[in-house]
């Protein structure tokens, strides 16, 4: 199913690309050579997607030319590119929810005839899924899948077409440690192949861990082009955004306050219909961020869903500062005083199509302050967005602009913002760095922070475990939807958390779960 690859080089020669008030591309130069994996390096809104954009096609340039293989080409559309061997896994998915993964990958190819064999294409794709070491369901349902498993399948079309050139824009975002090493594994066979890999990441370590050549983009002209194994993490960060460190300020203590989130026996089914959460009990207090490790698929996703009122739990209780919920009604979670910083920003974070100043205000506006009845005070709605952009430094044209247009880093800005301003008891943050760049993350981790001494209790599910470590106040691990123990970061280490998020509950003594 999967045909192998012919050898694809890439060069592209003074690109530029520009959108109303902003230089996305500046005289670009990029080359990326067959068997190798080559990282484009850069902070959010360097350019870096915008530059695979236009190699895939997606975006004309308004300068430049870019040659494959030698051949001088010129895209009218992605439609070329993939028919010249190109293929780009974007950080948004483009996958069918209700059909299963390999009817995706089939709708993926050319048109072969009016029939399909899916039985026997299903049984071919699990075996060179397998082979690729990203296993999947052939025969599950998109919309059952966790994100990792969703990227995989996209990775997965691409190689069914046969793609030559793959370019994966933050590949790493949606996985957890031990599923990116196992994509860089793959990602090291597809260019021991041949292939030419392409890798958009903001993260020092995965470069140093996977590309042979890195090329670091800054305000969208290249810094410059080394192999890797000639740099450091430190060189690269000075390439990539002129200092060196992104150090935390330092945690002031906080005397915790009363419970504001309990859960106590909490059970609930997942997508595919088994127990996802196993007698859950966990507590949340006043001025105290708990984190909450695991391993994607581990019940992360439906605690969160439950506390905030998306799914409904089979048994069990929640409690927001005192008010026990029903379940599933996002309306009383968030009367009850919970903010929520959703997994998936674009899709479940914001309204897309809606405008920066009305999603500020998307929980607000039933407010006196922004109207009466069924019509907004637009001015109002704008003058408090336009407060929230400058406190969080949210870069947009202007409060009007759809809120889909900002780029990742934004949007969590966006967030944040609206959730915080809105002076929660309790705050739900799900991933919420990831795919993220450094200074946005740092900006995302002060802001978490923040709400200590302000008295908000924060569950923090996050799959980072440095990240986990460095936030928290006490940390729980989930493994088959149970908790396995809670306990202070200093008090536990990496590798005792690797062995709990892997079932070995007797990794920690004198912990409580």
């Amino acid at each position: 199913m999967i045909p192998p690859a012919s050898l694809r080089s890439v060069e592209m020669r003074g690109i530029t690309k520009r959108f109303p008030g902003v230089t996305a591309n500046d005289g670009v130069d990029f080359t990326a050579a067959p068997g190798e994996i080559h990282a484009l390096l850069g902070e959010n809104g360097a350019g870096k997607s915008t530059l695979m954009k236009i190699l895939y096609g997606f975006y004309a340039p308004d300068a430049g030319e870019i040659r494959v293989h030698g051949t001088h080409k010129v895209w009218r559309s992605p439609g070329d590119a993939l028919r010249a061997g190109l293929g780009m896994v974007f950080q948004q998915f483009m996958l069918v929810p209700s059909l299963s993964v390999v009817q995706n990958v089939l709708l993926a190819l050319p048109p072969r005839g009016w029939r399909l064999d899916e039985r026997a294409a299903a049984s071919r794709l699990a075996a060179e899924a397998a082979r690729y070491g990203m296993a999947v369901h052939p025969r599950a349902q998109v919309w059952q899948l966790g994100v990792g498993e969703q990227q995989r399948v996209e990775i997965l079309k691409l190689l069914a077409r046969g793609a030559g050139i793959l370019i994966l824009d933050e590949p790493t975002a949606v996985l957890t440690p031990q599923e990116a090493h196992s994509l860089f594994a793959t990602l090291r066979r597809l260019a021991d192949e041949g292939r030419t890999v392409i890798v958009i990441t903001h993260k020092l370590s995965e470069v140093m861990a996977v590309s042979d050549r890195v090329t670091v983009l800054r305000a969208g002209r290249v810094v410059g082009t080394i192999p890797t194994a000639r740099t450091s993490l430190w060189d690269l960060a000075r390439m990539m955004v002129g200092r060196e460190s992104f150090d935390l300020q330092d945690r002031a203590p906080v005397p915790p306050g009363p419970v504001v989130l309990e859960i106590r026996h909490l059970w609930a089914d997942g997508d595919r219909g088994r127990d996802a959460l196993r007698d859950v009990s966990l507590d949340v207090r006043a001025g105290e961020i708990v984190g909450v490790a695991g391993v994607a698929g581990n019940g992360q996703r439906e605690l969160a869903e439950v506390v905030a009122g998306l799914r409904r739990p089979t048994r069990g209780r929640i409690c927001i500062a005192g008010s026990t919920l029903a379940g599933a009604d996002p309306r009383a979670a968030i009367r009850a005083g919970l903010g929520h910083v959703p997994e998936d920003r674009l899709g479940t974070g914001v309204a897309p199509h809606l405008s920066v100043a009305d999603n500020l205000v998307l929980k607000r506006y039933r407010e006196a302050a922004f109207g009466r009845g069924p019509r907004l005070d637009r001015a109002a709605v704008n003058e408090a967005a336009r407060g929230l952009i400058e406190a969080y430094g949210i870069q947009t044209p202007s409060p009007d602009a759809p809120a889909g247009a900002l780029s990742g880093g934004n949007l969590q800005r966006l967030i944040l913002a609206r959730e915080i301003s809105a002076h929660p008891q309790a705050l739900v943050a799900f991933h919420p760095t990831r795919g993220l760049d450094i200074a946005a993350t740092e900006a995302v981790h002060r802001a978490l922070l923040d709400q200590r001494p302000r008295g908000t209790g924060v569950l923090l599910i996050s799959e980072d475990l440095d990240e986990v470590l460095q936030l928290s106040d006490r940390v729980a691990v989930l493994c088959g939807g149970r908790v396995m123990a809670v306990a202070r970061p200093g008090d536990v280490t990496v590798e005792q958390i690797g062995l709990l998020m892997g079932g070995a509950r007797e990794a920690l003594s004198g912990t409580t779960a």
